[in-house]
């Protein structure tokens, strides 16, 4: 039967890549570098923030610091999508959209099933998690249109277009003894970004139009750094009086290494003329297939979280990735207006009452949180600033006999104000987590 659900999940994971293929998300900023990237938190550590670093919990998942998969006590698969309205606004103009789709498919396990400990009467030291998932990376979406002007020609068309994204596949690993884990994610990155740059003048003008469009391929191999180190503070007087709640400190860091890809780049640049019956077409440059190579930041992460027992946590985090350093030959137009970025997050959670029975509301989870970072895109030598606050709830359902987790929450947020190009959202988003206690389990009788 664990062979089956292998399966299934493995083949769940490869047939829903399609549903990304036209991965929505529309944004002028999502022009530069290889466009906007993905938060690599799940949902309900979005909700809190982004609380990656240091979040540690058995029923649901974390893959931005991998050392979090040996404190899992159970299987859980999770699915996430989201929803997303967008407030696009310049001098003159204004434009509110919506936006959405699946971004995440991941299935992570403890190696050896906890409830084992109770049959054999030991408390492992060491402990082992396991993690497969693929999720989007990020997203090329945007339509941009400017008029100019030229003295003898009149006014014309700028318009600038791309579409596409990266998605990534991550294997990763985990090894917690005692206090300490650590845990490695080893992944392959993927995908296609299509540009177009044209150049459009009135018809009546009988002038060559410009159409430059370009597409590239990107491949290359990923891999993520965690270590984490939980501490009970009151140890002793739970030892003593098992209903009081556990206070415990958890602190955590992770680093992603540059990633180095490579390309494979087809361009096709052309002039236009449309006269009366006829049609001119003079090709500047046209090449496939043409090899290249970049280079993604490294990222580093830190935080720490206090957790009180199963009831509340409150938690600090920060990441920076060195976008200074990205260079990508197959689309260099931009390179040199990304710097440095940054983000710090403050977020948790409470439970009223975490050992309701009948009282969903007082059971489920309460999460809160905010954030404020620096993007890798300048505009006027002054980097595009972006903050928001999170919430969200999270429910526990209980089917037959276990308990999985459904995680509702919303981020409203802004990027670039005061800046040409204003951008407000709200987005909503959605994680299912099916949890299961019984892989992996040592039956005592068949």
């Amino acid at each position: 039967m664990q062979k089956k659900n292998y399966s299934i999940v493995v083949v769940i994971m490869f047939f829903t890549l399609g549903a990304w293929s036209q991965q929505n998300d529309n944004s002028p900023y999502s022009r530069y570098g290889i466009g906007l990237l993905a938060d690599k938190n799940f949902n309900h550590l979005r909700q809190m923030g982004g609380l990656g670093a240091s979040f540690i919990d058995g029923h649901h998942i974390n893959v931005v610091n991998p050392a979090s998969y040996s404190f899992l006590t159970a299987t859980a698969f999770e699915v996430g999508f989201f929803a997303k309205h967008t407030t696009l606004k310049d001098q003159k103009n204004e434009n509110k959209f919506w936006t959405g789709n699946l971004e995440y498919l991941s299935l992570a396990f403890p190696l050896k099933n906890p409830i084992n400990e109770i049959y054999d009467g030991k408390v492992l030291k060491r402990k082992f998690g396991m993690n497969v998932t693929l999720m989007s990376n990020s997203n090329v979406d945007y339509n941009i249109q400017v008029k100019d002007s030229l003295e003898g020609l009149g006014v014309y068309d700028r318009n600038y277009l791309g579409t596409g994204g990266t998605y990534k596949f991550m294997w990763g690993n985990s090894y917690k003894i005692k206090d300490f884990a650590v845990g490695l994610n080893l992944g392959y990155l993927f995908g296609k970004i299509k540009t177009e740059r044209n150049i459009i003048y009135d018809p009546s003008k009988y002038v060559y139009n410009s159409f430059n469009s370009s597409s590239y391929n990107i491949s290359g191999f990923t891999y993520d750094l965690g270590v984490l180190y939980s501490k009970i503070l009151n140890a002793k007087e739970v030892e003593k009086n098992k209903s009081l709640l556990t206070r415990r400190v958890v602190f955590g860091a992770h680093f992603k290494g540059p990633d180095n890809f490579s390309t494979k780049s087809s361009v096709n640049n052309s002039l236009v003329q449309q006269l009366p019956g006829v049609l001119n077409v003079d090709t500047l440059l046209i090449g496939d297939n043409i090899a290249g190579k970049g280079s993604l930041p490294a990222e580093f992460g830190g935080g720490l979280t206090y957790y009180l027992g199963e009831k509340s946590a409150i938690g600090l985090n920060y990441t920076t990735s060195t976008w200074s350093n990205y260079f990508n030959e197959a689309s260099n137009e931009l390179v040199g207006n990304l710097k440095n970025s940054s983000k710090y997050s403050i977020g948790g959670y409470f439970r009223p009452n975490y050992k309701s029975i009948d009282n969903l509301l007082e059971r489920m989870y309460y999460r809160y949180g905010a954030y404020y970072g620096t993007d890798a895109l300048t505009i006027g030598g002054e980097q595009i600033k972006t903050y928001g606050v999170t919430m969200g709830v999270g429910l526990p359902v209980v089917y037959q006999r276990k308990i999985s987790h459904v995680n509702l929450g919303a981020n409203f947020g802004a990027r670039g104000l005061g800046t040409s190009i204003e951008e407000r959202f709200a987005k909503i988003t959605m994680s299912v987590i099916f949890n299961d206690d019984e892989w992996f389990l040592k039956r005592k009788y068949n």
